[in-house]
């Protein structure tokens, strides 16, 4: 073997020894801090090279005494350095990670979170920018379950409210024809059976919103055109917009193809015709439109009933909601609109209402069917 492979190999034995010291000692202190870890590796590194040219000199009598103090006190000097840098290192990533972990627990507070001043490594740093994206993410989430929860608060009373009325005209009408003082006992029957009408309406939307926010909405899509769909829920609204002395208007609508559950698409049309219809003024006409592209299908139904409020305009779809002026026929629950959407995104399209001049527009976004 030559002199350079002799020193190669006692060189490496040293270095295995002073790095499975150097092992045991980072298991013995890995649960303490980082800086306890950087010093045993800066003192691994110099202890290798020690133990390396100790050993090539005792083997290969390299070096004399006097040769290898100096070599010693060399080595020690480097050492000293070394672990100067480890401790300086450490004590930085340290104070930092205290920093974020301070930081941090305010997560467990407000939800907030903000990056702390001081200065971290590049890892540090990108935890943190991954804990301000949660935070903001987390915040969101809790803002629309605070709008969530309010606008179910308000669902109840709505509907608290719209199921006392009939059922104290039920009650009172019941109560007359028991006691025989109902001058009109035909009258009183034809208004129970519209009340009753008028609650299992309420009913159905309650069950069919109730299905949608439980996922539980069930839907059978089969091929069908834009132009039949609007076909079929103009035709339903006919006597509802005569009886209102409101026009319908409807552009040609090409047979654009979607795949949609043609029961509840219709459902969907019907509410958005009957709401328009309800806050248009006599004289007045709503319009419903439709235009196609590569992928998506979008369908419109226009209004005049003078626009609503800016600040509204984010709230029509939630459940209960009504505003100043209701997007809810009377009688209704405030519901028609939230399960429009519920099953528009069902569909795996988007809906959305916008102010136009004298009303607003309400717009379906529906994917078109593959050929």
């Amino acid at each position: 073997m030559s002199d350079l492979a002799l020193i190669a190999v006692y060189a490496l034995l040293g270095a295995v020894c002073a790095g499975l010291a150097g092992v045991v000692a980072l298991h013995l202190l890995r649960r303490r801090s980082l800086m306890a870890s950087l010093t045993v590796v800066a003192a691994v590194a110099v202890l290798a090279m020690l133990a390396g040219t100790l050993s090539v000199s005792w083997a290969m009598l390299l070096m004399n005494a006097h040769d290898l103090k100096v070599v010693t006190v060399v080595v020690a000097m480097a050492a000293l350095a070394s672990f100067a840098t480890a401790v300086l290192l450490g004590r930085r990533v340290a104070a930092g990670s205290r920093g974020l972990a301070l930081a941090a627990r305010s997560f467990g507070h407000d939800g907030s979170f903000a990056s702390p001043k001081t200065p971290a490594t590049a890892e540090l740093a990108s935890f943190s920018r991954e804990l301000e994206a949660s935070a903001a993410r987390l915040a969101a989430s809790r803002q629309r379950e605070r709008a969530l929860d309010a606008s179910r608060r308000e669902l109840v009373a709505w509907i608290s409210h719209d199921l006392r009325t009939p059922l104290a005209g039920l009650r009172a009408m019941a109560e007359a024809l028991e006691d025989g003082v109902a001058r009109d006992p035909e009258r009183y029957f034809r208004q129970i059976r519209a009340e009753v009408q008028r609650l299992d309406g309420m009913v159905s939307d309650l069950f069919e919103l109730s299905r949608i926010h439980a996922g539980a909405l069930s839907l059978d899509p089969v091929r069908t055109s834009l132009h039949d769909l609007v076909g079929d829920a103009l035709a339903g609204a006919e006597a509802l917009a005569a009886e209102h002395g409101v026009r319908l208007l409807n552009d040609p609508v090409e047979p654009v193809p979607v795949e949609v559950d043609a029961g509840e698409m219709t459902r969907v049309l019907a509410n958005l015709l009957v709401n328009a219809i309800h806050h248009t003024p006599a004289g007045g006409a709503v319009a419903v439109c439709a235009t196609s592209g590569d992928r998506w299908a979008t369908l419109a139904v226009t209004d005049s009933c003078g626009g609503i409020h800016e600040d509204d305009l984010p709230r029509v779809f939630d459940p209960g909601w009504r505003g100043n002026e209701a997007r809810t026929p009377p009688g209704g629950a405030g519901l028609g609109l939230a399960i429009v959407r519920g099953i528009v995104e069902a569909h795996s399209g988007r809906v959305r209402v916008n102010n136009v001049p004298g009303g607003c527009r309400f717009e379906l976004t529906l994917p078109v069917a593959p050929l």
